[in-house]
Parts: C-alpha cells; sequence; structure tokens
C-alpha cells in the first residue's frame, strides 16, 4: 500500500467533500445555483404551469381521436419534463400539466398551436396534412462526401406515403419545393431531388442537432388529429405542498444518520468510511441531479431510496469479506484488497442488472417511469464509484494513518448453520398462503367493489372541482381545512389539491363522483366557507395515465425483467439462475400488490415507483446469494449441492438483513413523518423490501435447487442430489 499515494487520495475525498457540501447549500453564485434548493422539482412537490385546451370545429370529437392527441401531446411535453401531465377535461377538452417552470406565455409560444402543420407545392396546393406524418425525429446520416450530417427524418401513415410519392413523382424533374408550412408559417423548405415512395424521407440543411430537434417537434405538434385552441392557462401551486419537501428532507437526514450509526456501531472503522462515502454520495447526487436537470418527484425518489440501499449494500458486502480474511489471517492490507477483489462480482452483478432495467423503462417508460429510472441509474453509477472507490481509498488512507489495529475492524464470526433449503417446504407453504390470501382478496375486491385495486384518478380519472375562495389559501390551509372535509364528505383518501398561484382558486381532484356526491360536497363547502354556487364548478377529468401508457409500461417493465434474466443467465452461465431469480421477483411484486389489495391503499403513479422499486431492491438482493453459490461451488467442486447452497445463504445472511434493515429504516422514517400522500407510497414499500428479504433467503437458493433437479444438464444428470 502506497502510503504517499493513499494520504494524497484522503486529502482529496475530504476536500472534495467539503466543496460539495458548500455548493450543495450555498450554490456557486448568489441564486444558488447548483443547490439543492435548485434542483428541478415535480408537480407534486413545487407546481408548474397548468394550460387548457379546447378541440375548434367539434363539440364531441371521438374517443379515438382524443386519445391519440393526448398520447401524441404527452410525447411532445416530456421535452419540458418526463413528470408532464396531459389528460382529457370533459368532452373536448385536453389540460397539459408541466412541472418545473412558470411561464405560461413560453410554454404556449414553444408549443403553438397544435393540429396546424400542412406540406404544400410550389403553387400552394397541400400535398399532405399533420396527421400524414407517423414519425418525426432528429438523426444522423452519412453525406456524399461521407461526413455525418444531422438532419430530420420523417416516417408517414400509408395513406400519407402514397400521397407523398405523387407529389414528390411531379416536383422531382425541376427539383421543386415542398413548403412545411406551420400555424400559418413556413418552418422549412425542402427541395425534392428525388420520387419518394416508401414513405420515408428526410429533411437536410440543419445547421445542428438543436435545430433538427426542434423543427421534428413542430411536425410532431402539427400532426393531430383535432387542433386546439388555448382556453387558458395558469400557474399551479405543488400538490403536496412545502410541508411535504420539508418532512422528506428531514426523514432523510433522520435516516441516514440512522444508518451511518448502523454502520459504525458494527462495522466501526470501515463502517465510517462507509458514512463519509455515503455523505459523499448524497453530496454528488445533488450535483448530478442538478447537472443533468433531473425532475424530482415521489417516483424519483424512489429511485434513489433505493440506490442509497445498493450503496450501503455494496459496503456491507465489502466489509463482510473483509472480516472473512481477517478471521483466516490478521493482515489488515491483505484482507482490503481481498475483501474488495471478491466483493467485486457480486456488486457488479446486482447493479448492472439493476441497471439495466433502469436503462430499458427510462428508454420506453413514460412520465413517471422515466423520472424513476433517471434518479435511479444516476444512483446506481454513483453508489458504485463511491463503494468500490471512495470507501477503498479512506479504508487506505486511515490504515496509512496508523489505524492498524485488527479492533478497529473486527473479524467474522463463527458461520450459522441455519439448514434453509431442508425447510424449504415450510417457506414455499408460507409464501403460497400469503399469496392466496392476496389473489383471493383481489377476487373479493372485483366482485363487491368492481376492480381489484383501489385505482386512484391517475388510472381511471375522476373528477376536477375547481372552487374561488374569498381569500388566498396556502397549500397547508387547504391541506388540512380543504382536503380533510372533501375525504369526509366522498370517502375518497386520494385527493389531490392544486392552488392557482395569484389568485383565490383551488382544484381539487378526486374519484370519480356521482351527482349525489357532488352535491353534498358543494353544499359542504358553501357551508363551511361560506360560498355560493358560482364559487364551484364541476369536470370530469380521465386519468392521466393513458392506455398507451399503460401498455408501455407492462412492456417496459416486462422487457427489462427479460434483459435481466438474460444477463443472470449468461454471467452465471446457467439460464435457471436467471429463472429462479424472476420467479422470486414475481413472488415480491404479487405480495405487494396482494397487500394493496388487501389494505385498499391508492393505486397512482406511486404504485408503478413502488413496484418498480422492488423490482430492482429483489433482484440485487438474490444476485448476492447466487453469486456466492457460484463462488463456493467453484472452490469446493466436491461438495454436495445442498451444502453448498445452505453454507451460502448462511455466509450471506448478515449482508441481506443488515441491508434490508438500513433500507427498512429510511423508508419508515419516511413513512413515520410524511404526509399521506408518502405514506401511501411507503407503507407497501415496506411490505416489499421485507417480502424481498424473504424471497432472497428463503425461496430463491431453493428454487435453482429444484430447477436444477428437474432441468439437469447432461454433464451433470450423474451428480447426486440430495
Amino acid at each position: 500500500m502506497n502510503k504517499k499515494k493513499s494520504m494524497i487520495k484522503l486529502v482529496l475525498i475530504f476536500l472534495i467533500m467539503i466543496a460539495g457540501a458548500y455548493i450543495c447549500f450555498f450554490g456557486i453564485n448568489a441564486k444558488k445555483e447548483a443547490s439543492v434548493a435548485d434542483i428541478k422539482l415535480g408537480l407534486d412537490l413545487a407546481g408548474g404551469v397548468s394550460i387548457t385546451y379546447q378541440v375548434v370545429g367539434q363539440e364531441e370529437p371521438s374517443p379515438e381521436d382524443m386519445a391519440d392527441t393526448i398520447f401524441k401531446l404527452q410525447k411532445r411535453v416530456e421535452a419540458y419534463s418526463t413528470e408532464a401531465l396531459v389528460y382529457q377535461e370533459g368532452n373536448n377538452r385536453i389540460n397539459i400539466e408541466i412541472p418545473g417552470v412558470s411561464d405560461a406565455n413560453q410554454i404556449l409560444e414553444e408549443l403553438g398551436k397544435p393540429g396546424s402543420l400542412v406540406f404544400t407545392d410550389q403553387e400552394g396546393n397541400i400535398v399532405l396534412n399533420g396527421t400524414d406524418i407517423a414519425e418525426a425525429k432528429a438523426a444522423n446520416q452519412a453525406d456524399q462526401m461521407g461526413n455525418s450530417e444531422v438532419v430530420v427524418a420523417l416516417s408517414m401513415t400509408k395513406e400519407g406515403a402514397a400521397k407523398f410519392a405523387e407529389a414528390t413523382r411531379k416536383a422531382a424533374p425541376n427539383q421543386e419545393i415542398i413548403y412545411v408550412i406551420y400555424d400559418g408559417e413556413v418552418v422549412s423548405a425542402p427541395r425534392v431531388t428525388a420520387e419518394i415512395t416508401d414513405g420515408q424521407c428526410v429533411i437536410q440543411g440543419m445547421m445542428d442537432y438543436e435545430e433538427a430537434e426542434k423543427l421534428s417537434s413542430i411536425i410532431r405538434i402539427g400532426g393531430l388529429k383535432l387542433e386546439l385552441e388555448e382556453l387558458w392557462s395558469k400557474v399551479v401551486g405543488p400538490q403536496l405542498g412545502s410541508y411535504a419537501i420539508e418532512t422528506s428532507i428531514k426523514a432523510g437526514v433522520i435516516g441516514l444518520i440512522l444508518i451511518i450509526l448502523f454502520m459504525v456501531v458494527v462495522y466501526r472503522l470501515p463502517g465510517f468510511a462507509a458514512s463519509l462515502a455515503l455523505l459523499t454520495y448524497m453530496i454528488l447526487t445533488v450535483l448530478l441531479l442538478n447537472g443533468f436537470e433531473i425532475t424530482l418527484t415521489l417516483p424519483g425518489i424512489a429511485g434513489i431510496i433505493l440506490s442509497i440501499g445498493m450503496a450501503v449494500d455494496a459496503n456491507v458486502i465489502i466489509f463482510e469479506r473483509i472480516r472473512e480474511e481477517l478471521a483466516v489471517r490478521e493482515d489488515i492490507e491483505a484482507a482490503i484488497k481481498t475483501g474488495f477483489k471478491k466483493a467485486l462480482s457480486a456488486i457488479i452483478d446486482g447493479n448492472v442488472t439493476t441497471l439495466l432495467a433502469a436503462a430499458v423503462l427510462g428508454f420506453m417508460g413514460t412520465g413517471g417511469i422515466k423520472g424513476f429510472a433517471q434518479t435511479l441509474a444516476l444512483g446506481i453509477g454513483i453508489s458504485m464509484f463511491t463503494a468500490l472507490f471512495v470507501t477503498k481509498w479512506l479504508l487506505e488512507g486511515f490504515y496509512c494513518l496508523g489505524l492498524q489495529k485488527i479492533g478497529f475492524y473486527g473479524k467474522a464470526k463463527e458461520i450459522g448453520k441455519y439448514n434453509i433449503l431442508g425447510g424449504r417446504k415450510i417457506y414455499f407453504a408460507i409464501s403460497l398462503i400469503l399469496l392466496l390470501v392476496g389473489i383471493g382478496t383481489l377476487g373479493i375486491n372485483k366482485v363487491k367493489q368492481g376492480s381489484i385495486l383501489n385505482y386512484s384518478l391517475d388510472f381511471v380519472g375522476g373528477t376536477a372541482t375547481t372552487i374561488t375562495f374569498e381569500e388566498e389559501l396556502t397549500i397547508e390551509e387547504i391541506n388540512e381545512q380543504v382536503v380533510t372535509l372533501v375525504e369526509e364528505v366522498t370517502g375518497d383518501s386520494g385527493v389531490l389539491p392544486q392552488k392557482v398561484e395569484g389568485s383565490k382558486d383551488v382544484i381539487l381532484k378526486t374519484r370519480a363522483l356521482s351527482v349525489e356526491e357532488r352535491d353534498a360536497l358543494n353544499t359542504a363547502l358553501e357551508e363551511k366557507f361560506k360560498l355560493n354556487t358560482d364559487n364551484i364548478s364541476v369536470e370530469t377529468i380521465s386519468s392521466t395515465i393513458s392506455k398507451e401508457m399503460k401498455k408501455e409500461a407492462i412492456i417496459a417493465v416486462a422487457l427489462a425483467t427479460l434483459c435481466m434474466m438474460i444477463y443472470v443467465w449468461l454471467r452465471f452461465s446457467d439460464i435457471r439462475f436467471g429463472a429462479s431469480s424472476v420467479l422470486a421477483l414475481v413472488h415480491d411484486v404479487l405480495i405487494v400488490i396482494g397487500f394493496y389489495g388487501i389494505t385498499r391503499i391508492a393505486v397512482g403513479n406511486t404504485f408503478i415507483a413502488c413496484i418498480l422499486t422492488i423490482v430492482g431492491y429483489s433482484i440485487n438482493a438474490t444476485i448476492v446469494i447466487f453469486d456466492r453459490i457460484r463462488e463456493n461451488r467453484k472452490t469446493n467442486p466436491g461438495e454436495e449441492l445442498d451444502t453448498v447452497i445452505n453454507s451460502s445463504i448462511n455466509q450471506t445472511l448478515k449482508r441481506s438483513i443488515f441491508t434490508s434493515l438500513t433500507t427498512f429504516i429510511m423508508v419508515a422514517v419516511l413513512y413515520v413523518l410524511g404526509v399521506s400522500a408518502i405514506k401511501e407510497f411507503a407503507l407497501p414499500l415496506m411490505v416489499g423490501i421485507i417480502s424481498g428479504a424473504y424471497s432472497s433467503i428463503f425461496l430463491a437458493g431453493s428454487l435453482w435447487y429444484m430447477l436444477k433437479q428437474k432441468f439437469p444438464h447432461e454433464e451433470e444428470e450423474d451428480e447426486d442430489y440430495v
């Protein structure tokens, strides 16, 4: 161990921590840019712009046209934020809510007038409508000289391709121009150089990628089936309020302190090093959230919580390995080096599988799923860096400072000899009973309630009640006085309030209310706040999660799970490892869904975040055990399989318990201190953490053992199985 280099690294880490902490609290300038206060927050935490459009020329457009328009608008506004929402109001209105912005006029100017795009020839005849364009995106291609150039790539519908083939056939001989006209203005004038018959073409002459992206967005927004006009726009306050942010931050700080105390008490000096690395992780997370301009919402917070758990997990794996080495020989320097080396494969496999899932979800997901994937991917990258490098450099630095007593590090105690595999029938029976109770409850809910889960307005739509009060209320007053009243009258625990900034208006979104419930609510509001009928208006709103978004979410999660299984299969050279890990994962997801059904907790955007968190958490915990099984089979090739599995589970038992405990602590504090919306997210997540630990310890190894017995490879047929 090079003392000089180790000391330099130690000093650099502390300097980076001090500088980073200063920026996190005070920013890089008077505006506090790059600080915690500068992080972009979502609509649920900080509010944003709300715009209402109305369909032009049709009082009742078809549901298909409305759904198509909403879906395309959703894709368009995600350029501002992955957490942007688009949903239907009434029969012919569409609401757009974009978090983290406060200039409605700028958004309106950039969005333009949806549904007003045409392509014309040089004589001014319309040859294509915006609805004839299926897709428009910025791309790169090689020009005639082989150099890369930026273009706008267009794909047309079947009808559009036929129209464009005819238009380009006429224009190609004289290389005439086909104008792209949006909202009455020419936005592009490409020259036709050849007849195009396949419905695929590019617009050249872009100055840079940004210009190509802008033109692509204009073409996409102009390619809507319906023409819309702005009715009004307003700046709305956060749905949860500053109190929710304050309590979440307080919970995070308390949870972090408890984790640090736990790590120091259990792992002594290495635990102190891990705590400093965890603080470095938090500092880097704040800086990079700002650097990448990621919008933070509740699903995003879920991604951070999961990555904190994985950061602690990596350190626990390393420290347990170091203690194992010290139990064999009392050489601290060698133990640190070997401990990190032996822990590397488990850390990489666990993090890469989760990172792979985050990549798929980020690429294919929408809204909260994309926000979750972004913060999770960011957190995984930072946690791997802090665990594998920062913790190591800190330990080496402390060692070089003279902290070289075995007592500072601790030795591994005798490993337990629990026969987990022998009790698999009991554990399978427990899981089966829990699953049957959960699934049975879902069936009962379907019969009695009409749906298996208590879907919130995110999934099924509902009612938006706009109230004009006599005086302006704060979001805290709205939660304490108005929301409480609405919950009492309607029995809906998932009320979402929004305050219109600079006015006395408040928007309350609830599940769909019957006529009787609306009348009762209006009466209660009028009596309590001395309002009259003109102060209250009601509209039916669609779900903020469209059918297309649901479909994309299901496909994204399924594909992410498949990719994780394939990765585990390839890394472990055994598809049965991949299948076992996925079965354990499905078990945990079903347990949590059953819990949602039993407790009737509202199922909304946070439900998706919760399920995704459990998917990432479960696969990571299982892989650590599988990695130890793989290692033990190599080092003890003649040992019976059941012995290898039991010893591997026992060797990783502390890791499984400690990691679950630290993650549980973080979420539990969030539940205790959080507002109702955060509690509804934290409670099922705690159930998922417990289930994930249970399935990893008691089910995953047994599932692999059974699959290995049921489907042995040819070279394994002569092995003895007990």
